[in-house]
């Protein structure tokens, strides 16, 4: 019997026909860049799932994890020199319009986004489009929401729920100072976190689609005007410790019932639980205020656009796995459970698996998504050409610190901003 097989398999290898038992694929190495640990927990758990029911060969990820600063600057030289770039990287939004001038070098998604265009938001892939092509996936919406301190408003006597315009917000600032001595919030003095999603909200922006400069627009002096008498003029606000939302300084302060309120995109959840632990059961989530002269219910903020690169000898097969970690039901499921995001595909809000008990529901109460849900169909988009990056610099740089620190006048920071942004574009 052993040599009839033996005979056998001799005779199809010479007639080239190749038996089933033969046919298992090599498995095929990819490269993904992030500056993210925690993307990599996610794209391990994606990686398992999509190796368990490809057909086609499985992946074995080589995933490489580089300071922000050092991952960006290695990639553009990757690209410009045409070696070294990995198949797959993560590209930050405040970035990604460097990498979309010139002779582009990263892949157009249009083949695995279109067919799906009706059940994602949108809104969140213009971020990395150009000139009708997408070149780049985001791990979430970004929406921003207000996170509310329920101890400290209800020693106040104000009930979160109520606060449904940013003159609502304000009054419940007043209220929150005279009762507790706290802020009911912070603003960022070195950072856009504060800032943009206000301008955003209130249907202003930095730039127009041709790079027009709107920094000096009036609906920006308004929302800094309003900015700044709720600090300098009630004095129900004050800088965030350490300049932004994200330092040890404002962790530890906010922990121990710093301020009322802090308003940031919906994935900031996931700093409370690892930075914010002792406000667990305390914080519930809520929709931006709004502005009582019009604007959205949000804006979008932050985000990370994950690219294949064209040099990739697996353009496809990275296509594909990045279609099924970050386009599928069940990637946007594992985003939302390892990364806290709130998801881009539609399709999973009001899902049992998107419902089911975790440690966020546990922190914030399972309320969570009702508030998301709510806003989805006004989420604005943000204008992100290739000038976006030095707008966000003059923001960073200037802007904050003179609404925040030095308290100048919102029209006089305005003009100065919109003046220094034009010289740098022009």
């Amino acid at each position: 019997m052993k040599k009839l097989l033996s005979l056998l398999l001799a005779l199809t290898m010479l007639l080239g026909v190749v038996p089933a038992l033969a046919e298992e694929q090599e498995p095929v190495s990819l490269t993904l860049w992030t500056f993210q640990e925690p993307h990599t927990q996610f794209f391990e758990k994606m990686l398992d799932l999509y190796n368990e029911q490809t057909e086609g060969p499985k992946i074995v990820l080589d995933m490489q994890v580089y300071p922000y600063e050092e991952m960006h600057n290695k990639l553009t030289i990757a690209l410009q020199s045409g070696e070294g770039a990995p198949d797959i990287t993560d590209i930050e939004i405040n970035m990604f319009a460097n990498y979309l001038k010139g002779d582009i070098q990263l892949e157009p998604l249009n083949d695995i986004v279109e067919p799906i265009a009706d059940h994602l938001v949108m809104s969140r892939f213009e971020n990395y489009a150009k000139d009708g092509n997408y070149y780049g996936i985001d791990h979430h919406i970004g929406a921003t929401v207000a996170f509310y301190n329920t101890e400290i408003l209800e020693q106040a006597g104000v009930d979160y729920k109520d606060i449904k315009t940013w003159d609502d917000f304000r009054e419940a600032g007043k209220k929150v100072l005279e009762a507790t001595g706290k802020p009911i919030t912070t603003w960022e003095s070195n950072d856009c976190w504060s800032i943009y999603p206000l301008v955003n909200q209130h249907g202003g922006d930095w730039l127009t689609e041709d790079n027009e400069v709107r920094m000096d627009e009036q609906v920006v002096i308004d929302t800094l005007q309003f900015m700044h008498d709720m600090q300098f003029v009630d004095g129900t606000v004050q800088p965030a410790p350490g300049g932004w939302h994200h330092t040890e300084e404002y962790y530890g302060w906010m922990n121990g019932g710093g301020a009322a309120a802090v308003v940031m995109p919906f994935w900031y959840a996931a700093r409370f639980l690892n930075y914010m632990p002792d406000l667990a059961g305390v914080m519930k989530v809520a929709p931006m205020p709004l502005w009582s002269d019009g604007g959205h219910k949000t804006a979008q903020m932050g985000g990370t656009g994950t690219a294949v690169v064209k040099t990739s000898e697996h353009l496809e097969l990275a296509k594909d796995f990045l279609s099924y970690a970050k386009l599928s039901f069940e990637g946007n499921i594992q985003s939302w459970r390892i990364l806290g995001n709130d998801p881009i595909l539609l399709d999973v809000y009001g899902t049992d698996e998107l419902n089911a008990p975790n440690q966020f529901f546990d922190f914030f109460g399972d309320d969570m998504f009702e508030v998301v849900e709510s806003l989805l169909d006004d989420v604005p988009n943000t204008c992100l050409t290739d000038a976006y990056p030095s707008a966000a610099d003059v923001v960073k740089s200037q802007m904050a610190y003179e609404l925040v620190i030095a308290g100048t006048d919102p029209a006089e920071i305005a003009k100065n901003c919109a003046q220094e942004l034009r010289d740098m574009i022009e």
